[in-house]
């Protein structure tokens, strides 16, 4: 009788390691980008990732079309409006907001008052089918997230899996978003798909990443190599010290990317279509 033998998942290295620099952006908000935009076909799905210190009046009402934002909160208390829903929410340390603006929102995210909030917010490209999809929320309480444990490792799960734990945030690009937190020596692998493209954003401490144990410290961006051909893969990371670590991996679209300002679609017309809408009131 013939044995089925599954093929194991692809150890993946890091291909390329950068440090992502801090600037000041105007009195009360300084700002990093830890994925750089307009790199649109190195890092697709995601067309950046940006890390804030603001207080409040750092951004006003804005829209947005063609994309979906997940912010996530590290410290601080953050208020959000929207046109749509007309209703204030807060999101406070540990908490993201995944959200898919598709056709169009007009909102704001701004800490509440007296407050520094300390946020990562990432944009994910929508693929054309979905560009113009209904806008909606989902609020992601630290409470409630799935949490995978192993030895000296925790993992939280904002999106996807990790082992059994398995996130109830809802998709339409398939990501996966979890976050490690690992003492001094120990060792996780994180399962992938082998078509995921995918990065590490060490926010604490110094760890050892990929098949080659590449060293990541704070502040430091790992982009994995490929593993296209491969259906499955995983990324191993070992905790020099204390360890704190956010990986962020999706499918990519490999569509055409057009972006201004807060609009991103396949063809210019399509902008200056986004463009007409907001100014004639289609945005909620």
């Amino acid at each position: 009788m013939a044995q089925h033998h599954e093929q194991g998942a692809y150890a993946r290295g890091i291909r390329k390691v950068r440090t992502a620099p801090i600037q000041q952006v105007g009195p009360g908000h300084r700002n990093s980008y830890i994925l750089e935009p307009g790199l649109w076909e190195e890092h697709d799905p995601f067309l950046f990732l940006a890390e804030d210190w603001f207080r409040r009046g750092s951004f006003d009402l804005h829209p947005h079309r063609g994309i979906e934002t997940v912010t996530y909160v590290m410290e601080g208390k953050l208020e959000h409006f929207d046109t749509k829903t007309n209703q204030i929410d807060y999101l406070l340390p540990g908490d993201a907001q995944w959200m898919t603006a598709g056709r169009g929102v007009i909102h704001k995210e701004d800490p509440a008052p007296g407050e520094m909030v300390h946020s990562l917010q990432l944009w994910v490209n929508l693929p054309r089918a979905h560009k113009m999809t209904e806008p909606y929320y989902q609020n992601l309480r630290s409470a409630d997230m799935a949490v995978r444990s192993e030895p000296g490792a925790t993992i939280r799960v904002f999106s996807g899996s990790s082992g059994e734990a398995k996130a109830a945030t809802r998709n339409i690009v398939p990501v996966t978003m979890v976050e490690f937190t690992l003492e001094p020596g120990a060792k996780v692998k994180q399962e992938l798909p082998g078509a995921y493209n995918g990065f590490l954003f060490v926010l604490e401490g110094e760890g050892r990443f990929g098949r080659d144990g590449a060293k990541g410290e704070t502040r430091n961006v790992l982009f994995l190599d490929s593993a296209e051909g491969h259906e499955r893969s995983e990324i191993e990371l070992t905790a020099v010290t204390k360890l704190r670590a956010l990986l962020y991996a999706g499918q990519p679209l490999r569509e055409p990317v057009v972006a201004q300002g807060p609009f991103v679609m396949n063809t210019y017309e399509e902008i200056v279509q986004a463009y007409e809408d907001y100014r004639n009131g289609k945005f909620a």
